[in-house]
């Protein structure tokens, strides 16, 4: 499987924040910044009705409309949106718009929602009809850089969780400072291509959070053939690495039995270049064995070079899962 991915710019993992909703009486509003996929338990209830892993409002009979600010983590750009309503069916919100705006750093959450201090609120997705319990996908209207979102429902009901799409903006990255996680995607890293992703997405690998299961990490199906998988990340700009973490939290009778990990410093070439000559990529870190269920840590005198690097290709053998991967470093 080929894929470029692009980073959910809004996800709580990024700094990502609801900070005003006009109504969440039957689920709380952060429920839909989360990374985790929405999940449904049948008995669970609260005082106020069924639980819902997401966002609710109760009933409108006023004609109005519920809506709510986020306020991102970083200043960023946005090109899609993914709006799940997995598990909402009779209670799904049947249509939504979103707006943006770009305030200056240290302005108050206050001043945004009553909009004192906005300029514009432009729109990044007009009024949509959006289906119960599915993906609904859409394109992004504006590229303008963003720092808040004003998210509508119209005119009530709920999301389970909301997915911005997007980049971060060059400026807004951590750069010229030591000991940062430079491959998460809060740093700006991606996937761009795993060989194989049966039972877990290689993105897995660069969420902030901590491992919540087997699910949340890189697993490949069982190899029957010769050769070994892979996948190939990209960092947001070039970085040197002093320590690196391969963490294979739940993966017990299905980790790898090794890996290694190779560089390259590179840029303007399409990401189908990059993956096709990965195979020839400097070594950063020799074939390492590796454990069940838990945390590695490879240190500067394990590591094979201090080059400067823009992409990552790592290497299992012959196959397995890993539910983190982390490089300790800095940006140059």
């Amino acid at each position: 499987m080929e894929y470029k991915e692009l980073i959910d710019v809004a996800c709580s993992d990024t700094g990502a924040k609801v900070i005003y909703c006009s109504d969440e009486f039957f689920a709380d509003s952060s429920r839909m910044l989360q990374p985790t996929d929405p999940v449904w338990i049948d008995d669970k209830y609260d005082d106020n009705g069924k639980w819902m892993d997401g966002w609710e409002s109760r009933r409108r009979r006023d004609g109005k409309d519920d809506f709510c600010f986020i306020r991102l983590g970083k200043k960023a750009s946005v090109k899609s949106f993914n709006v799940d309503t997995t598990h909402f069916t009779g209670n799904f919100a049947p249509g939504i718009s979103i707006q943006g705006c770009s305030v200056p750093g240290g302005t108050t959450d206050d001043l945004v929602v009553d909009s004192s201090a906005v300029t514009e609120w432009f729109d990044l997705l007009g009024k949509k009809e959006i289906k119960g319990d599915s993906h609904n996908r859409f394109e992004c209207a504006a590229n303008n850089p963003i720092t808040h979102l004003k998210i509508t429902l119209h005119p009530d009901g709920g999301i389970a969780r909301l997915r911005v799409y997007g980049e971060f903006c060059e400026e807004e990255r951590d750069s010229n400072f030591e000991g940062i996680n430079v491959l998460s995607k809060e740093s700006g890293a991606r996937a761009l291509y795993a060989n194989d992703e049966h039972f877990g997405c290689l993105s897995n690998v660069l969420e902030k959070h901590e491992p919540l299961s087997m699910a949340d990490g890189w697993e490949t199906r069982r190899r029957r053939k010769p050769g070994n998988d892979w996948g190939v990340l990209a960092l947001s700009k070039p970085a040197q690495v002093e320590e690196i973490i391969v963490d294979t939290k739940f993966f017990k009778g299905n980790f790898p039995h090794t890996f290694s990990l190779s560089t390259a410093n590179i840029s303007d070439q399409e990401d189908s270049s990059i993956i096709e000559s990965s195979k020839s990529w400097a070594k950063l870190l020799e074939r390492q064995k590796l454990g069940m269920n838990q945390i590695h840590t490879f240190k500067k005198e394990d590591i094979l070079h201090n080059e400067p690097f823009t992409h990552v290709r790592v290497d299992i053998y012959p196959d397995g899962g890993i539910a983190r991967l982390k490089f300790i470093g800095k940006f140059i």
